[in-house]
């Protein structure tokens, strides 16, 4: 199996990944706590800050094992953060 097809499963199982983490916080009702914060006007507005708080950690997880899974299978690229920060130490 080439690097391409094994880059692209572990992809898939990253995803994976967060899609039950995301099942996982409604389940033990970490949207439902972020929502009851807000004023009832402002149910909306809790939901997407619950999101946003509750998802972090799994994209930062996510990021870390793309990277890993690159670095293992000796994947090259250009990461866009990577030449924003080199021109930013070189000043």
């Amino acid at each position: 199996m080439n690097s391409t097809i094994k880059h692209h499963l572990a992809t898939g199982l990253a995803f994976s990944f967060l899609i039950a983490w995301y099942y996982s916080l409604q389940h033990f009702g970490f949207f439902d706590f972020a929502t009851n914060l807000m004023p009832t006007d402002y149910h909306g507005a809790g939901l997407m800050f619950g999101i946003g708080l509750g998802m972090a950690p799994a994209f930062f997880i996510w990021s870390r094992f793309n990277r890993w899974v690159e670095k293992k299978l000796d994947i090259k690229g250009i990461y866009i953060e990577d030449s924003y920060y080199d021109e930013k130490t070189k000043r």
